[in-house]
């Protein structure tokens, strides 16, 4: 099969193996001259930053490199990052790498030109407007894991480094101007970064699903994402090096984002305050949350994944999807309580309070009340 195209979100994405050898002619395109990479700590000093800097080097733009980005990018990861751009003199920004590279870049580049704080844009009302557009400067991004798809969105996840809460920004010209999805750059993920990008990709399709608003082209997106997934995950996760696997987990991860334009749900709502206080993988915790929030949400979604587990060949219909996520859960060594996940003595008041507010709650099909949030974490503990 050739897994090679090109298409519009209306984002320009090249797809395909190889294709990171495009990444000068991508930031032209963007309008950029002298681009900063924006990556983590992990990936800095890995063979494929490397060859991205040897190539935007090799064309005349220079070598800009920040990687101070934690796992769960913070406010103060931004503000060095903002003030290395500024120093630097840069006129665009390579997002380069996994959920958290991918946020912290678009971040940089939104905040480059804006004279309000961060938090002024988070993604409440339309309190996007009050960014200078303007001040936005161009993105390329480039993802090295198949999971949060972040690379096709419009907004990014910083945590607050003072009250330990994630935050949603948002404005539409976060979107990147041009993503490579090369999935050979994916190859050298390990198992447990391939099954929880994976797993997050397949919470965004579940999530989006499940959201009982009206989006019938992100349901029909979702659908098909959940699809790539149970087909192709299992492989990635076996064998790392099947391209064609890795080619298809990139495609899931950009659908599940582009899905859930829908909404999210309770996964996400449960998950975010868990990331952010106790330090935990994003796409790894949703794994963790999926099972007992699909229990949460039966009644509200039973019909409708009874025909999703027709089309995914899954017998038994909603009762059957549920068992069916259990065991992927089960076959790639996902903990089963987040006190496995490793979060201890949590603080279930502050917890429920940061779930309630998280934005994803608006998008769960059942109604988020203090006291059945509280069981939801006492039943995940």
């Amino acid at each position: 099969m050739n897994l090679i195209g090109n298409w519009s979100y209306p984002t320009a994405v090249r797809f395909g193996a190889g294709r990171i050898a495009e990444l000068p002619e991508a930031c032209l395109a963007a309008g950029m001259k002298k681009p900063l990479l924006v990556t983590d700590k992990g990936l800095a000093s890995l063979p494929i930053t490397a060859q991205a800097l040897d190539l935007i080097e090799a064309a005349g733009l220079g070598r800009g490199l920040f990687s101070d980005v934690d796992p769960n990018p913070s406010d103060a990861n931004v503000a060095e990052g903002l003030k290395a751009y500024r120093e630097g003199g840069y006129d665009g920004v390579i997002a380069f790498g996994g959920g958290s590279g991918l946020d912290l870049g678009k971040v940089i580049a939104f905040m480059a030109g804006q004279v309000r704080p961060l938090w002024d844009f988070e993604d409440v009302g339309d309190w996007w407007t009050r960014a200078d557009p303007a001040g936005i400067h161009p993105i390329v991004a480039v993802p090295t894991t198949a999971g949060t798809g972040s690379e096709v969105g419009r907004a990014s996840v910083i945590t607050n480094s003072e009250t330990h809460e994630k935050k949603i920004i948002f404005h539409p010209k976060m979107l990147p101007a041009v993503v490579i999805c090369d999935p050979e750059l994916t190859v050298g993920m390990p198992k447990f970064i391939t099954a929880g990008t994976g797993l997050d990709a397949f919470a965004h399709c579940v999530e989006a699903y499940s959201s009982p608003h009206y989006h019938p082209m992100s349901q029909g997106i979702a659908l098909e994402g959940m699809r790539l997934v149970k087909e192709y995950l299992p492989r990635a996760y076996a064998d790392g090096s099947d391209i064609e696997a890795r080619a298809h987990m990139m495609s899931a991860a950009a659908m599940g984002a582009t899905a859930f334009q829908k909404g999210l749900g309770a996964i996400h709502a449960l998950s975010h305050p868990i990331g952010a206080v106790h330090h935990t993988h994003h796409g790894t915790t949703n794994a963790v949350c999926m099972p007992e929030v699909l229990r949460f949400n039966a009644d509200a979604i039973a019909a409708r994944f009874d025909m999703a587990a027709a089309y995914l060949g899954i017998e038994g219909g909603f009762a059957g999807f549920q068992a069916y996520v259990d065991g992927l859960n089960a076959s790639m060594g996902i903990p089963k309580t987040l006190t496995e996940l490793g979060v201890a003595d949590p603080d279930l008041d502050a917890l429920v309070d940061a779930a309630l507010r998280d934005p994803s709650t608006g998008g769960n099909p059942v109604e988020m009340t203090a006291a059945n949030t509280r069981a939801l974490f006492e039943a995940l503990l």
